[in-house]
């Protein structure tokens, strides 16, 4: 856990290059990873709500 949070509230390091695809890639990651905990949640609710 400590990875996941690590990746979506780290500092800006000022020496890392950036790019747009760089950063285009990063934004899905976050999305992906989002949506899957979401699903994952919502997945377990329903298996365990009834």
């Amino acid at each position: 856990m400590n990875k996941f949070l690590g990746y979506y509230f780290r500092k800006k390091d000022p020496n890392r290059p950036t790019s747009f695809n760089l950063k285009a890639m990063h934004i899905i990651n976050r999305i992906a990873i989002l949506l899957f905990l979401i699903c994952l949640i919502i997945y377990l609710v329903k298996k365990y709500s009834s």
